[in-house]
């Protein structure tokens, strides 16, 4: 119990940072914060070490907040995306038609183009942030996330 404990002190600050950074929402990224901890507690078992610690815990926040904006969109029925940035596919999130189509090719997305679209998109973080985040270059990332863009507006194309 004591090396957990050391885990949440050690970390807690960047994973709370990262989900407020999703939420942008002080009481959210909270409660998100705990409850990536308490599963990781569950868990810490199943933890095998072929990434950073720091890594494991932000997969495991990243899937709680879209577990618990799922579960707000039932009780918002008329949700707005905010903020897109200056991209046209980012850009075309704010258009409610064209937002599923993005949604659902995003969801048909191999890894580790889905996650970094994601991290990039709707958490809003640098090239440099989901770099450190995969332990990869910086160009790692661009090259990634461009081809991320690729993927969904050829599958946009397809429909």
């Amino acid at each position: 119990m004591n090396d957990f404990e050391e885990i949440y002190n050690a970390y807690f600050r960047d994973i709370y940072l990262f989900v407020f950074s999703l939420s942008r929402n002080e009481s959210v990224a909270e409660e998100i914060t705990q409850e990536t901890f308490f599963k990781a507690l569950k868990k810490i078992d199943s933890f095998k070490g072929q990434c950073k610690i720091s890594v494991w815990l932000c997969q495991i926040a990243k899937n709680t907040y879209f577990s618990y904006v799922e579960k707000q969109k039932r009780f918002e029925p008329e949700r707005v995306l905010k903020k897109a940035g200056p991209y046209n596919i980012e850009a075309a999130l704010l258009a409610k038609d064209t937002a599923l189509g993005i949604h659902k090719a995003l969801h048909h997305l191999n890894e580790p183009y889905k996650e970094v679209f994601t991290l990039r998109v709707f958490g809003e973080l640098s090239f440099a942030q989901i770099s450190q985040l995969f332990e990869k270059t910086e160009s790692w990332a661009r090259v990634t996330f461009y081809r991320a863009k690729q993927k969904i507006q050829d599958s946009l194309k397809e429909e």
